[in-house]
């Protein structure tokens, strides 16, 4: 045998396709095994909608009935918290540095809260979600400090000087910094304020040794300052607050209370109203809550869960009227395409 004949008998060898072309592995890379085509007869739309409204209903009560079980406080003090002399002019009323910020309000318990509770501050009418506030920060900063100082942390990004600022960036500049305080008759209520972050944040987004620095030093200040001897990493309220809200309205976690509040006595809350949200009209509330395995008081989920499972039923039983009154007869699914035994008609 020539060298020309064995060279072509070795590239047949090498082109030869594989035998099993029936076997299951090869149907299934080339997208050839059976699949479930159901006919939508008026029967199973029918029972489909009702098996959703059957499901959907009672999972919906379940979840108002959960939801109605949290205990909440809410208490709105950004008017309450201002003298009466300044009450036309609350601009002057916070940024005068003279005036005494702290504030004490009573709120009675209506009902037993067990512990843990839940501490939070809610802002309205503050826009975390605006494209230039969100983008102005440097994640490599706040992960590997100053030397990452990022053009995108504009217009707070170098103190006066030409310093780096730490953390830089628009969204740890407006830092929320006002304060709460909680007794019980001549008794302190201890909130914890430790572990009130993300855990993958603090182990992966803060540096253990980034520290602040320069941190509102300017003439024009934000909101709250940070502790330049604490790695950024434990400083858990600004790591909850760099994580920002997609709504105008929203709820960030202060602390947590580690004792149950009984119903019908009465707390004081020592507030200390230093963040500026009447140059925007912005509004402030304190919120003390329970919680569930759902999570916090919230109505919508079942809402949203009757509202649907009762549609389904509506639907389910006029699709049962129409088909009742209005028949039609059905095509023989053997005929479909993909049940015919050959693509001959």
């Amino acid at each position: 045998m020539d060298e020309a004949s064995t060279s072509a008998s070795a590239g047949a060898t090498r082109r030869a396709f594989p035998p099993a072309r029936s076997g299951v592995f090869y149907r299934f890379t080339q997208q050839n095994l059976p699949a479930w085509k159901p006919a939508m007869t008026p029967g199973c739309l029918i029972a489909m909608f009702l098996i959703i409204g059957i499901i959907f209903v009672p999972f919906g009560l379940l979840c108002l009935q959960t939801s109605n079980h949290v205990a909440e406080i809410i208490h709105r003090y950004d008017v309450d918290c201002v003298p009466n002399a300044y009450r036309g002019n609350r601009q002057a009323y916070i940024k005068d540095s003279s005036i005494s910020k702290n504030c004490t309000l009573q709120a009675k318990v209506l009902e037993h809260m067990r512990a843990p509770i839940y501490v939070y501050y809610e802002l309205e009418n503050f826009y975390q979600n605006h494209r230039r506030y969100v983008k102005s920060r440097s994640d490599k900063q706040l992960r590997f400090g100053a030397k990452y100082t990022a053009e995108s942390c504009s217009p707070v990004q170098w103190d006066n000087n030409g310093s780096p600022i730490v953390p830089c960036g628009l969204i740890a500049w407006s830092l929320f910094n006002d304060t709460y305080d909680f007794t019980r008759g001549s008794k302190e209520i201890k909130v914890n304020r430790k572990n009130i972050s993300w855990k993958s944040d603090r182990e992966h987004k803060f540096g253990k040794d980034v520290f602040p620095s320069n941190f509102q030093n300017g003439t024009l200040i934000g909101g709250g300052k940070l502790d330049p001897t604490v790695p950024l990493s434990e400083q858990e309220n600004l790591i909850v607050w760099m994580r920002t809200a997609a709504l105008p309205k929203f709820r960030k976690l202060y602390g947590v209370i580690e004792d149950d509040l009984h119903a019908d006595e009465t707390i004081t809350i020592l507030i200390g109203n230093n963040y500026n949200t009447y140059t925007f009209g912005g509004k402030k509330s304190i919120v003390l809550s329970t919680a569930s395995w759902l999570g916090g008081k919230n109505d919508f989920l079942g809402h949203a869960y009757i509202v649907t499972g009762s549609l389904s039923i509506f639907i389910s039983i006029l699709f049962a009227l129409i088909h009742v009154k209005y028949p039609r007869p059905q095509g023989d699914p053997n005929r479909l395409s993909w049940n015919r035994k050959n693509g001959n008609g």
